[in-house]
Protein backbone atom coordinates (compact mmCIF):
# COMPACT_ATOMS: atom_id res chain seq x y z
CA UNK A 1 0.00 0.00 0.00
CA UNK A 2 1.38 3.14 -0.64
CA UNK A 3 1.65 6.23 1.89
CA UNK A 4 -1.26 8.28 1.07
CA UNK A 5 -3.53 5.24 1.13
CA UNK A 6 -2.06 4.26 4.45
CA UNK A 7 -2.65 8.10 5.49
CA UNK A 8 -5.96 8.18 4.23
CA UNK A 9 -6.55 4.68 6.15
CA UNK A 10 -5.52 6.15 9.37
CA UNK A 11 -7.30 9.05 8.91
CA UNK A 12 -10.59 6.93 7.94
CA UNK A 13 -9.96 5.05 10.86
CA UNK A 14 -9.58 8.03 12.98
CA UNK A 15 -12.47 9.88 11.71
CA UNK A 16 -14.64 6.52 12.30
CA UNK A 17 -13.69 6.09 16.12
CA UNK A 18 -14.38 9.89 16.59
CA UNK A 19 -17.40 9.58 15.31
CA UNK A 20 -18.48 6.68 17.12
CA UNK A 21 -17.13 8.29 20.67
CA UNK A 22 -19.02 11.80 19.63
CA UNK A 23 -21.87 8.83 19.09
CA UNK A 24 -21.42 7.32 22.53
CA UNK A 25 -20.63 10.81 24.26
CA UNK A 26 -24.21 11.86 22.86
CA UNK A 27 -26.01 8.87 24.22
CA UNK A 28 -24.63 9.03 27.59
CA UNK A 29 -25.46 12.32 27.87
CA UNK A 30 -29.10 11.34 26.99
CA UNK A 31 -28.81 8.41 29.29
CA UNK A 32 -27.86 10.68 32.23
CA UNK A 33 -30.63 13.34 31.59
CA UNK A 34 -33.40 11.17 31.32
CA UNK A 35 -32.25 9.59 34.71
CA UNK A 36 -32.21 13.25 36.19
CA UNK A 37 -35.66 13.60 34.52
CA UNK A 38 -36.92 10.53 35.84
CA UNK A 39 -35.29 11.56 39.63
CA UNK A 40 -36.76 15.19 39.27
CA UNK A 41 -40.06 13.33 37.91
CA UNK A 42 -39.87 10.89 40.91
CA UNK A 43 -39.15 13.96 43.70
CA UNK A 44 -41.83 15.95 42.33
CA UNK A 45 -44.29 12.79 42.27
CA UNK A 46 -43.49 12.47 45.78
CA UNK A 47 -44.02 16.25 46.77
CA UNK A 48 -47.30 15.93 45.44
CA UNK A 49 -48.28 13.13 47.46
CA UNK A 50 -47.55 15.15 50.45
CA UNK A 51 -49.05 17.80 48.95
CA UNK A 52 -52.60 15.46 48.97
CA UNK A 53 -51.52 14.09 52.37
CA UNK A 54 -51.06 18.28 53.82
CA UNK A 55 -54.43 19.29 51.77
CA UNK A 56 -56.51 15.93 53.30
CA UNK A 57 -55.47 16.83 56.62
CA UNK A 58 -56.02 20.69 56.55
CA UNK A 59 -59.62 19.73 54.78
CA UNK A 60 -60.41 17.78 58.22
CA UNK A 61 -59.16 21.21 60.20
CA UNK A 62 -60.90 23.27 58.13
CA UNK A 63 -64.19 21.06 58.60
CA UNK A 64 -63.51 20.91 62.42
CA UNK A 65 -63.23 24.66 62.63
CA UNK A 66 -66.40 24.76 60.05
CA UNK A 67 -68.50 22.78 62.59
CA UNK A 68 -67.15 24.76 65.45
CA UNK A 69 -68.15 28.11 64.51
CA UNK A 70 -71.35 26.75 63.60
CA UNK A 71 -72.06 25.53 67.47
CA UNK A 72 -70.58 28.40 68.30
CA UNK A 73 -72.95 30.57 66.24
CA UNK A 74 -76.13 28.62 67.29
CA UNK A 75 -75.02 28.97 70.81
CA UNK A 76 -74.41 32.90 70.42
CA UNK A 77 -78.17 32.66 69.19
CA UNK A 78 -79.34 30.90 71.97
CA UNK A 79 -77.71 33.29 74.25
CA UNK A 80 -78.78 36.12 72.44
CA UNK A 81 -82.71 35.05 73.07
CA UNK A 82 -81.85 34.15 76.55
CA UNK A 83 -80.55 37.34 77.21
CA UNK A 84 -83.80 39.21 75.16
CA UNK A 85 -85.62 37.08 77.96
CA UNK A 86 -84.15 37.87 80.77
CA UNK A 87 -84.17 41.74 80.23
CA UNK A 88 -87.51 41.82 79.36
CA UNK A 89 -88.08 39.59 82.45
CA UNK A 90 -85.63 42.16 84.35
CA UNK A 91 -88.18 45.27 82.58
CA UNK A 92 -91.29 43.42 83.91
CA UNK A 93 -89.79 43.20 87.77
CA UNK A 94 -88.69 46.80 87.64
CA UNK A 95 -92.29 47.92 86.63
CA UNK A 96 -94.11 45.86 89.51
CA UNK A 97 -91.15 47.13 92.07
CA UNK A 98 -91.98 50.14 91.06
CA UNK A 99 -95.93 49.53 91.32
CA UNK A 100 -95.54 47.67 94.80
CA UNK A 101 -93.61 50.72 96.08
CA UNK A 102 -96.18 53.34 94.94
CA UNK A 103 -98.67 50.51 96.66
CA UNK A 104 -96.14 50.64 100.23
CA UNK A 105 -96.45 54.58 100.06
CA UNK A 106 -99.82 54.81 99.81
CA UNK A 107 -100.46 51.98 102.24
CA UNK A 108 -97.99 53.76 104.71
CA UNK A 109 -99.85 57.30 103.62
CA UNK A 110 -103.16 55.20 104.59
CA UNK A 111 -101.64 53.96 107.91
CA UNK A 112 -100.52 57.10 109.12
CA UNK A 113 -103.48 59.09 108.79
CA UNK A 114 -105.26 55.82 110.37
CA UNK A 115 -102.84 56.33 113.29
CA UNK A 116 -103.73 60.32 113.79
CA UNK A 117 -107.39 59.13 114.48
CA UNK A 118 -106.26 57.06 117.12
Amino acid sequence: MSTEATIALIVGIALVALVGYLVWRAMSRRAEERARLARDARDHRTQAEASVSRARDLGGEAEHHRTEAERHAELADEHAQKADEHAAAAAELQERVSTAGSAAGRHDERAAELEKKL
